[in-house]
């Protein structure tokens, strides 16, 4: 055999270190970005938080005034709810990958412009090729609408299993909008985002009894 018909294949250690390496990277990326002028306005941007080889995934719209004092993403009031909801579930915070569509602050907590979401956009599809999720969770409608491409409202998308590239994603709403609607009665924001958390809790576990050398593929 010839040494140029030879096909290198990378050993899972290497497919490890070269995941890693990719992930600095991006991480020193949006840390210096300045592509739009959100970056004039932000005291740092918010890249994400949670591990990389994490199967769950939930993606917010953009860090609040709290996420950009601190560097992180949902730990405002927001976030903080999310916190609850999660552990009511039986879902550690601290095993899932959370980060949002726009990595720095609108000013005044505006929504995204469909421009800041064009140039953020390759720093999220990046996170979501490294991490390799299972499932995604989109909190509210800016992150639903940009990652399935549809102009339907959060109401009707909500709870819903959508497939986009292989990846099963599911709409929730945002933290922010169950603290501007309290009630826990049945049909409120609240309940079903309760019947929603517990589907995802429910297929996340369905989908983590997957063999264990998928997960030492994925590294």
């Amino acid at each position: 055999m010839r040494h140029e018909d030879l096909i290198y294949a990378p050993s899972i250690e290497e497919r490890k270190v070269k995941r890693l390496q990719a992930w600095e990277t991006l991480t020193e990326a949006v840390k210096e970005c300045q592509k739009c002028p959100l970056c004039n306005s932000r005291t740092q941007s918010v890249f994400g938080d949670g591990p990389i080889d994490t199967d769950l995934m939930f993606i917010g719209e953009a860090p609040g005034a709290d996420e950009d004092a601190q560097g992180k993403p949902f730990v405002g009031k927001a976030g903080q709810l999310l916190n609850r909801i999660l552990e009511a579930a039986g879902i550690a915070r601290e095993s899932i990958f959370i980060t949002n569509v726009v990595k720095c602050r609108p000013p005044n907590n505006r929504v995204p412009a469909v421009e800041e979401m064009m140039r953020c956009d390759p720093y999220l599809q990046s996170q979501i090729s490294l991490i390799q999720p299972k499932i995604i969770v989109c909190l509210g409608s800016t992150p639903a609408r940009w990652l399935l491409k549809t102009t339907e409202g959060i109401t009707n998308l909500r709870g819903r299993w959508f497939e986009w590239k292989g990846i099963k994603v599911v709409p929730m709403f945002h933290p922010s909008y169950l603290l501007r609607n309290p009630s826990n009665k049945t049909g409120s924001p609240k309940h079903l985002t309760w019947l929603d958390i517990q589907k995802v809790k429910e297929e996340w576990e369905r989908m983590r009894t997957r063999s264990p050398e998928g997960d030492a593929e994925r590294g």
